[in-house]
Formats: C-alpha cells, sequence, structure tokens
C-alpha cells in the first residue's frame, strides 16, 4: 500500500531541490501578513542577503533603487490587488552596496471567495541583458548621429538641416520669434578643385566647415552643409541686424583663414558669397518660400561680383 504522505514529502523535497538549484530565485509572500513565506537561497548569492533576512515586503522595497522604488511597489501592489499576473525590471541593492538588474515575474494566487492569498513567483538576474539593451541603445544613438552627419567635413548634413529648420520654423510661428537663416558659397570652388585636385578641395571644405563651425556657438545654432561647397546656418531667436553681423564674421573668418586660390577672379585667396534672410513667420507663410528666397539672395551675391553679403 502506497503511504500517500510520505510521497507527498518526498515530491515535496524534489520540487524544492529543482527550484533551489535553478538561477531563478524563487519566493512567496502571504498577502495577509505582507511577509516572506519563502525565498530560495539562490538570493545570496546573488544579492548577499541571507534568505532570513527577507522577513517583509518591506525588505524588498527597501533593496530597490531609490528611482524605481515608488512605480514598482505601486505598480504591483495595483496589479496584485486586480488579481493580474505581471512583472516588472527594477535595480537591485545587493549588500556591498552595488545594483544588480532584476526582473520579478508574478503570479496572483487568490482564495475561494476571489481575495488575494498570497503572491508567488521568480526573480531573474537580467544584468548581462539589460548592459546588452543599453550597448545596442548607444549603437543606435551613434548610427542616428552619424546619419545626420555630412561624411567629409563631419557638420550636419543636408537632412540634419532639413529636420531642424522645419522644428525652427515651427517655434518661430507658434512664439512669433525671429528666425534666420545664411546660406553660403565657396566662390569659384570649380576651378579650385580643376587647380589643386580633389583631395586638396576636400581639405579646404573641411577647414571652411572648422571656421564656419566657430561662428555661430549658441546650443541651437546649427550649422550644416547643404549639398557641394555650400553651407548653411540656422538662427533661431536671431534678428536681422545679429544675423547680418554673423555673416559678416562668416566672411571675415574665411578670408583670414588665409587658404590660398590662385585661380580665383577676384583675388588669390578662397572666399565665400552669402545670402541672409530673416522673418517672423505668420500662420500662412511657407518655410520653402523663405529657403527660397534666402538662396535667391545668395544667387545675387555672386552675380554681384561674390566675396559679399546680400541680405535685401
Amino acid at each position: 500500500m502506497v503511504d500517500n504522505e510520505s510521497t507527498l514529502e518526498s515530491d515535496g523535497a524534489v520540487y524544492k531541490t529543482l527550484l533551489e538549484s535553478t538561477k531563478a530565485i524563487p519566493w512567496k509572500i502571504d498577502w495577509a501578513t505582507k511577509q516572506f513565506a519563502y525565498i530560495g537561497p539562490q538570493i545570496e548569492a546573488l544579492l548577499g542577503w541571507a534568505p532570513s533576512s527577507w522577513v517583509t515586503v518591506g525588505d524588498w522595497a527597501s533593496r530597490m533603487h531609490p528611482e524605481d522604488r515608488e512605480w514598482v511597489v505601486n505598480y504591483c501592489v495595483a496589479q496584485s490587488l486586480a488579481g493580474v499576473d505581471h512583472e516588472a525590471d527594477y535595480r537591485a541593492l545587493t549588500r556591498d552596496d552595488r545594483y544588480v538588474w532584476i526582473r520579478d515575474v508574478v503570479h496572483v494566487v487568490r482564495n475561494d471567495d476571489g481575495t488575494v492569498a498570497s503572491l508567488i513567483g521568480f526573480m531573474f538576474d537580467i544584468s548581462e541583458r539589460k548592459r546588452t539593451e543599453q550597448q545596442l541603445i548607444s549603437l543606435q544613438k551613434e548610427l542616428e548621429e552619424l546619419s545626420f552627419r555630412d561624411g567629409l567635413t563631419g557638420v550636419a548634413n543636408r537632412r540634419r538641416f532639413d529636420a531642424i529648420m522645419e522644428l525652427e520654423w515651427g517655434n518661430a510661428q507658434r512664439n512669433q520669434q525671429p528666425l534666420s537663416l545664411i546660406m553660403l558659397d565657396i566662390d569659384y570652388f570649380k576651378q579650385y578643385n580643376d587647380h589643386y585636385g580633389h583631395l586638396e578641395g576636400d581639405l579646404s571644405l573641411k577647414r571652411v566647415a572648422w571656421v564656419l563651425s566657430s561662428a555661430a556657438t549658441r546650443a541651437r545654432d546649427l550649422l550644416a552643409r547643404f549639398g557641394g561647397e555650400e553651407f548653411v546656418l540656422v538662427l533661431p531667436e536671431t534678428d536681422a541686424t545679429a544675423a547680418h553681423a554673423l555673416a559678416e564674421r562668416c566672411s571675415r573668418l574665411v578670408s583670414d583663414e588665409r587658404i590660398a586660390h590662385e585661380p580665383s577672379p577676384i583675388g588669390h585667396m578662397l572666399t565665400i558669397s552669402l545670402g541672409v534672410g530673416t522673418a517672423i513667420p505668420g500662420p500662412a507663410d511657407e518655410l520653402l518660400t523663405f529657403i527660397d528666397t534666402v538662396d535667391k539672395r545668395l544667387y545675387r551675391a555672386k552675380q554681384r561680383g561674390r566675396d559679399c553679403i546680400v541680405a535685401g
């Protein structure tokens, strides 16, 4: 005859051995007392806290990163009261004052009347997964930054300009603040490339980009390579007077760099032509119309002999 009590005890011992041999950390909390009925001994190897030190849910909450504690506790209590199985990721404090990422998977056990009887669950160490996720996020950000950067000069590219210009145009419309734009072109750059070669041409583009980067230094100012030898400066909250002064500064900085340009018909140093525009856009004003206006001013600067600024 089978001894049912002995069999149950034997099965319980087997289950306990299985639970305590896994990397997952099993636990049980009595809902009425909010005390731990059980927590696996693996917890000590992971966090350094002895199983006997996990007495109440207060011990669990206090050993959680302060930034995670409130939302995790509130979320778990709300889900438990609703009788919904759930899981939460948080940083758990180790006994030597480090933090380990934990994923708590929780099952709600109910009484016959529907009230919560207990919570049982498993804690998993997901630190390595979180590190991998962070590396992927960093890589994604780096790739995103590269996708908005001109490969040759290192300044923002046309794609970045389009995005920022649209954003700043919307800000200027809402706040009724001036937005200025400078478009500039290196004079006789084709002749420069023909004379010195494309490698030297690339070097001169880098030097011009570096010089222009020092002209506008506010956090929201944007220098971008518009295409070829053409650059643009987006200047939020900048009136026409300030924009013109900045255009003059750009011209002077490039001249001061004294980049030789022997075949230039207007001298033997590299120069730039600039078009400048300022707008306080109204609801009916179009961004593309504004950009086109500034581009036409740049074209007029070239028609006037280059190495000059047209602002209106």
